[in-house]
């Protein structure tokens, strides 16, 4: 399995795919031509907002010359079809959204079972990519959850990674929830222990092969502290095994348009 984990893969106000970081010269050499894909939603039950971004979805892959063999798209109407529908595809979208919903309805729907034996690409959005984690953080976003004791900060994933992704990164450094700042008061305390990456849209986790890279600008939450790691058009090398335990100063590789996984 081979995957992408992007904060967004879109460029900025346009619905095309981002070149960015060579995201999508990675993307294409990564898929065969022409890629069964399947649109996995975030929220089993807007049938027709998941028709809508998963339509745009489709146009973005085959205006970058993604050759689709076939698009169809994943949700409470057919959860039942999961395991059929997955063993079809090549290229695996998992939509952004909200964290616990959708991460509630990957579990219904028995997704990480039909993942034991995918062989495919994954392409990750947003929270699509935060749930591929073995152990989710689902940080809180809407007003309520921050202060809610009963919300589950930390759930069961797909186990595709190890790495906890935090997107978006430039839209929520200075957020607010339920008065409390997003990163100063809530992340920063809940990393300690532990080790998230937050990434801006442009950036993504590139895995394959139990090899990972960080590519674009990216940092590191750790025991309550953060750093940046590596900037546009930089490659932070990162093994699965290792990530959590990768010295503070870490050589960087400069971008030359080549995948290099270290």
């Amino acid at each position: 399995m081979q995957y992408f984990l992007t904060s967004s893969p879109f460029a900025p106000g346009a619905p095309r795919l981002n070149p960015q970081n060579g995201f999508v010269d990675a993307l294409k050499r990564a898929l065969p031509a022409p890629v069964p894909a399947l649109f996995v939603c975030a929220d089993p039950d807007r049938h027709a907002y998941t028709d809508k971004i998963s339509q745009e979805m489709r146009w973005a892959l085959e205006d970058a010359g993604i050759s689709l063999s076939a698009f169809q798209v994943l949700d409470g109407r057919n959860q039942g079809d999961a395991e059929k529908l997955v063993k079809k595809a090549g290229l695996l979208v998992l939509a952004g959204g909200h964290v616990p919903t959708q991460n509630a309805f990957f579990q219904a729907a028995g997704l990480k079972q039909c993942l034991r034996f995918f062989d495919g690409v994954v392409l990750g959005i947003s929270a699509g990519s935060m749930n591929c984690a073995a152990t989710v953080y689902a940080q809180p976003e809407e007003e309520g959850e921050a202060t809610d004791p009963a919300y589950r900060r930390f759930l069961p994933g797909l186990g595709i990674t190890r790495t906890m992704l935090l997107p978006h990164y430039q839209m929520v450094k200075d957020s607010l929830v339920d008065s409390l700042r997003l990163f100063a008061d809530i992340t920063l305390p809940d990393s300690m222990g532990r080790t998230f990456y937050a990434v801006p849209d442009g950036s993504y986790l590139l895995g394959l092969n139990g090899r990972e890279t960080l590519w674009g600008e990216a940092y590191r939450i750790r025991d309550g502290r953060m750093e940046q790691i590596s900037r546009e058009n930089e490659v932070f090398p990162q093994s699965i095994d290792e990530a959590d335990a990768l010295p503070s100063k870490v050589c960087k590789q400069s971008f030359d348009g080549n995948i290099h996984l270290l």
